[in-house]
């Protein structure tokens, strides 16, 4: 693919104010508001920002967690969202400033008493007010919204990337210190490939249109990180790697499922009893295109997760497009860019920079902007020609002008004949093989050499006796490639050859 072409795919966002909706509705960042709502200079937090043990329970009945959760369970949830209020900047913590005589006297008395260092740096609790960006909650724009989500989604991402408890506490030695030589974790690599994961189901959804309607089996989304492209039937080792990471990506999108980032079906609890069980069967073979596949964990990104995940993206500097961001440009730029464009994407972005314009004006504008002899214009008049089909009979006026135009005057007349129009002027034998021609380039160029091309090419020379004899003149820049690629594409191989040989007349005619 070109260079200065979108790697991705244009994605299709909701706009700003429904985004900004989700957000605010998204489970982890709601609790972080009430939370930040609630406390006040009497919340005790820890040296560290953390709410202190015995304010946890209180927390917990503030969000309402107490009947549904157990009582660890709200205080974890409690906790966590602390975090995010503290963390995002809806609440601001505060100590006094101490000199060195007040440090090394409270440490002198911390020892005397015998106070665990945990719990004396409990006692000396800072200062909790509300801080700056909990006004935007309620009177900033769509945006300050969203930025602070962003916010919340590095902390819950952060989160996602922690071992899970089990581990961490199996690898505390006898000094009750973490060994995290032990833990094996390196945390640069665990962030690097959860972004991995999501950004492949990014790829995957905006693929399928720019949506966020299809849920991805984990299975396929693990094998995605884990399987070489290149691999035929995965080896045994490689299938316990897939396992092991849909394990550990049904724990992450656990965790990131309250902050509105995905919606998941987790794995079903029995398939990991099964696997958990010493004297139970082997584990099976990764379950793709399994019949009841939603047990192995679905997950797809929320239109907010669509939103979130673009936005990372970005920051990370990868050219991530969204529909409607050519509304504003000019045709050639528009012809340009729906060119690497899935269909369903290319027609949005179509029909919102249409809808801008009068149809008249903006045919005029896409006719002109099809014209050209360089290599993307064969393209350009393909996405020409689609982006007519989106017009009704109102731009009849504006495409007749060209029906005497070497370069549109076929395309001109293809839109005509499918509107219905009368009196349309049959096109002479020379633009009739410079349309095939050109449609054929711009095939190439667009989609390389597919199926539905290699029918199109047959179709075109047995349609025509003597294409090849008529086509070697046609003035147009590909046409030596052309005739090249329709050498390679017709099976039969008496016509390859004539293909073949009429690209050598082409070139050697020196008009290609």
């Amino acid at each position: 693919m070109p260079a200065d072409h979108p790697i991705l795919p244009p994605v299709r966002l909701l706009p700003d104010a429904e985004l900004a909706r989700e957000a605010l509705a998204a489970p982890l960042f709601a609790r972080a508001v009430r939370l930040a709502r609630w406390a006040g200079p009497e919340t005790r937090v820890s040296a560290g920002g953390e709410l202190v043990d015995e304010q946890l329970p209180a927390a917990a009945e503030q969000l309402g967690l107490g009947d549904e959760l157990s009582e660890g369970d709200g205080e974890a949830y409690a906790s966590e969202a602390w975090r995010v209020a503290v963390d995002t900047g809806l609440l601001d913590v505060e100590y006094p400033a101490q000199d060195d005589e007040s440090a090394e006297a409270e440490s002198a008395e911390a020892e005397a008493v015998g106070s665990a260092e945990e719990g004396y740096e409990e006692e000396r609790t800072g200062r909790v007010t509300h801080g700056e960006q909990l006004a935007l909650v309620t009177s900033g724009a769509p945006q300050d919204i969203l930025s602070l989500w962003l916010d919340a989604l590095d902390v819950a991402f952060a989160d996602a990337t922690v071992p899970v408890l089990d581990d961490l506490t199996a690898a505390i030695d006898d000094d009750g210190e973490i060994d995290f030589d032990a833990l094996d974790w390196d945390p640069e690599e665990e962030a690097e490939f959860l972004e991995g994961v999501l950004g492949n189901l990014y790829l995957l959804t905006v693929a399928e249109g720019g949506g966020a309607d299809s849920p991805v089996p984990l299975p396929v989304l693990a094998a995605s990180m884990i399987i070489p492209d290149d691999m035929g039937e995965p080896t045994d080792d490689i299938l316990e790697q897939v396992s092991e990471a849909m394990m550990r990506l049904d724990e992450q999108f656990r965790v990131l499922e309250p902050i509105g980032l995905v919606s998941y079906v987790p794995v079903d609890e029995a398939l990991m009893a099964e696997d958990a069980d010493p004297a139970g069967a082997p584990e099976p073979e990764p379950p793709v295109g399994d019949d009841d596949v939603s047990r192995y964990g679905m997950v797809r990104l929320t239109p907010l997760g669509l939103y979130g995940i673009r936005a990372r993206m970005l920051e990370a500097g990868v050219a991530a497009p969204v529909v409607g961001e050519l509304a504003g440009k000019d045709a050639h730029a528009l012809l340009d860019g729906v060119a690497r464009f899935p269909e369903a994407a290319a027609r949005a972005e179509t029909e919102q920079w249409l809808a801008g314009r009068a149809p008249l004006d903006a045919v005029r504008e896409l006719l002109a902007a099809a014209r050209g002899r360089d290599t993307g214009a064969p393209v350009r008049r393909l996405q020409c020609q689609q982006a007519l089909s989106l017009v009704g009979a109102e731009a009849e006026a504006a495409v007749r002008e060209v029906l005497d135009d070497a370069e549109l005057g076929g395309l001109a007349r293809v839109w005509l004949a499918e509107l219905g129009a009368g009196d349309v002027p049959p096109p002479p034998e020379s633009m009739i093989f410079w349309l095939a021609v050109d449609t054929i380039a711009a095939q190439l160029d667009a989609e390389g050499e597919p199926d539905e091309l290699q029918e199109l090419v047959e179709g075109l020379v047995g349609q025509h006796s003597g294409f090849f004899e008529a086509a070697w003149r046609v003035d147009h820049p590909a046409t030596a490639d052309v005739l090249e690629a329709m050498g390679r594409l017709h099976r039969d191989r008496g016509v390859s050859k004539d293909a073949r040989k009429a690209a050598f007349k082409a070139r050697s005619r020196g008009g290609s």
